[in-house]
């Protein structure tokens, strides 16, 4: 994918990871699946973030996070994929992690005529999500082609 403000620089893994780490934290903030946060920004502006998370990144992220929900007007909601069992979850993964689950999710689903953005919308909107998302399973540190066979397949066995 090229950075639509340089057009001689691609957007990188790292870049890709930076946005998918900034929906789930904004999401986590606000209290919404990170679909609403992806959707809210559309295709447009996913492309402008990823083409600027080279700089972003160096940023701090509560004041990044602060400034998306702003800029696109983000209201919270009533959606915490923090609440778990604590017997079933003992630790909640970090929005780190999860970042690096979506982005992984991502490049192993990606589609030839993608780019980043499609595919960040793609992914966020398909119901695994939510399987994904609910700490409770162990869907979200499955290995990550398990998840993208999973993903293939509907959902996961």
């Amino acid at each position: 994918m090229t950075n639509v403000f340089f057009p001689e620089e691609k957007v990188t893994t790292d870049d890709l990871y930076f946005v998918c780490y900034m929906i789930e934290r904004i999401a986590r903030q606000l209290k919404q699946p990170n679909k609403y946060v992806a959707n809210i920004m559309g295709h447009d502006e996913l492309v402008k973030k990823l083409s600027l998370a080279d700089t972003l990144h160096s940023e701090n992220p509560l004041a990044v996070a602060s400034d998306w929900t702003d800029e696109y007007q983000l209201q919270p909601g009533n959606y915490d994929v923090t609440k778990v069992d604590a017997e079933l979850c003992p630790t909640i993964p970090t929005a780190t992690q999860m970042g690096k689950v979506y982005k992984r999710l991502i490049l192993n689903t990606l589609q030839p005529d993608e780019d980043y953005a499609d595919a960040i919308l793609r992914v966020y909107n398909d119901p695994i999500c939510e399987v994904i998302d609910n700490y409770n399973t162990s869907a979200y540190y499955e290995p990550s082609p398990y998840i993208a066979r999973s993903y293939f397949a509907g959902g996961f066995a």
